[in-house]
């Protein structure tokens, strides 16, 4: 990841969208409260946060609109094949964007994540 100044998405399950950034998409985890996760990865050149929520999310659907790009150094093929062997189901095949080489994820909160190599 080279670039995100920073998010914060509100989840449901904190621990579960810990687990599902750090030990399956490989991110660095910065800090952490009892109400926050920061993530940092490539030493901190991307950074965001998951967080407990600021209002009640019962019976609402998230990551509906909502989606994150991370421009990557590895090459988006070989990061895809890692993230199938991490259990990951990605989001439809790798595509060309105006933006260069990319392929999309979601998270446990249905939040879309998208790996690019820009061009």
């Amino acid at each position: 990841m080279r670039l995100l100044t920073f998010a914060s998405l509100q989840v449901k399950n904190l621990g579960a969208s810990k687990d599902f950034y750090e030990k399956k998409l490989g991110f660095e985890i910065g800090d952490t409260n009892p109400q926050a996760c920061v993530f940092k990865y490539n030493r901190g050149e991307a950074s965001f946060a998951i967080r407990t929520p600021l209002e009640s999310l019962e019976g609402k659907e998230l990551g509906i609109g909502v989606a994150l790009w991370f421009a990557v150094d590895k090459n988006v093929d070989e990061l895809k094949e890692e993230f199938t062997i991490n259990g990951i189901t990605t989001a439809g095949p790798i595509i060309d964007t105006p933006f260069g080489k990319a392929f999309h994820v979601k998270d446990p909160d249905g939040y879309k994540l998208t790996f690019l190599n820009a061009k």
